[in-house]
């Protein structure tokens, strides 16, 4: 019998998360830059039952991507792609954060999309980040949607002297990946696949944890307390919205953006403290 196999693109919380909602009788592909994350991701599923294998891969390189792609098409059928992987604007340049998140998220869904199967889904975590930014004009919009990745980094609004700043580029990143998958939404669906985005908002995970410590803490802090909810989220909130999509339960969906961020987001443009 053919495997089914799900691909898990960064091996942190969300994407183990994920992974437990929806790799039962499935073969679980791990991939991340660090092994060492790979390893313990592997360990915590193989005791709770899954099926995992671990490989590495570079998000901001195709060729490495495309090894990933191979290496899970070799497994078996590909029925389910999850990317959780990326770098936030604490951790990278602008630059970086553009080539990671912007560029590694279009090589990702031009490649996977060339290899998912009749029936897959695929999700990718995006952040509530894409939705702060203000409107960009219908050209620039359809641009992050339809530009050849190869492409997308020689955009003039992209160029260096417009993106000066880390949370500048990672909200462009972000605004992208959701616009990129609505375009990739049409491509996967020729093969009878679909695939939706996730945009949470502060979730705690260890590097959520490192955030809230460091020089941006305050302001996670105070999003976090003026919002409707008034907490942070949890890897397994964001998987039971990733289980909706990838399941039958979600086979209308594909090609949407889904903000969960506690009301963060309306807070922002709407609330009393605007």
């Amino acid at each position: 019998m053919n495997k089914k196999v799900i691909v898990v693109i960064g091996a942190g919380s969300i994407g183990q998360a994920i992974a437990r909602r929806v790799g039962a009788g499935k073969h679980i592909l791990l991939s991340d830059l660090n092994q060492t994350n790979n390893e313990a991701a592997a360990k915590t599923l193989s005791e709770a039952g899954f099926e995992v294998s671990t490989t590495i891969v570079d998000i901001s390189s195709r060729e490495s991507i495309h090894a990933l792609a191979d290496k899970a098409s070799k497994i078996g059928s590909i029925t389910g792609l999850i990317h959780a992987a990326g770098v936030s604007p604490s951790q990278a340049s602008p630059a970086t954060i553009l080539k990671v998140d912007l560029y590694g998220t279009a090589v990702i869904l031009e490649e996977f999309g060339n290899v998912i199967a009749q029936d897959g889904a695929g999700v990718v975590i995006s952040s509530q980040s894409g939705h702060r930014l203000p409107a960009l004009t219908v050209e620039q919009n359809k641009a992050l949607a339809t530009t050849p990745a190869d492409e997308l980094l020689a955009l003039p609004f992209l160029q260096p002297n417009q993106v000066t700043d880390t949370l500048h580029a990672y909200q462009l990143s972000k605004r992208g990946n959701s616009l990129r998958v609505m375009a990739e939404a049409v491509r996967w669906g020729k093969r009878g696949a679909r695939v939706n985005t996730i945009s949470p908002g502060i979730i705690i995970t260890p590097l959520a944890k490192d955030e809230l410590a460091g020089p941006r803490g305050d302001g996670y802090r105070k999003m976090i307390n003026t919002s409707a909810v008034g907490r942070a989220g949890t890897p397994d909130e964001v998987g039971n919205i990733a289980n909706l999509l990838m399941g039958q339960d979600g086979a209308f969906i594909t090609g949407s953006d889904f903000l969960m961020d506690g009301g963060v987001t309306a807070e922002y443009w709407y609330g009393d403290t605007k």
